[in-house]
């Protein structure tokens, strides 16, 4: 047995890319801890989250809204890594890696929302 979700290819790379996120934050100062680091790590957590929340909705629209902040918060994850590579905490070599993962799961997001009528 296993949910619907689990199925989803986009809900798998979203758990992948929150551990990652959350591996590359445990190198993020001490002071951070209650900004960028925990900013950074609730929005990572938030894809997968409203990913598995909306599929088990009641309607593809309810479906479609929830992907929609899925979509969202992998922005606000972009912008957590611009922050954190313009503080110096990451190297560009893992900002580009962690850009292209996002902004590959963010079209996988997109193209299967735009098959929910």
């Amino acid at each position: 047995m296993s949910f619907k979700f689990e199925k989803l290819r986009i809900w798998q790379l979203a758990m992948e890319l929150g551990e990652d996120i959350y591996k590359i934050s445990l190198q993020f100062p001490s002071a951070e801890n209650f900004n960028l680091t925990s900013q950074i790590r609730r929005a990572s957590d938030s894809v997968a989250l409203n990913i598995s929340e909306g599929s088990v909705g009641q309607t593809n629209a309810e479906f479609r809204k929830f992907l929609g902040y899925s979509i969202r918060s992998l922005a606000e994850v972009v912008t957590c890594l611009y922050k954190a590579k313009n503080r110096s905490y990451i190297q560009d070599e893992v900002f580009i890696e962690n850009y292209n993962k996002s902004f590959n799961l963010m079209n996988q997001i997109i193209a299967l929302r735009n098959t929910l009528n």
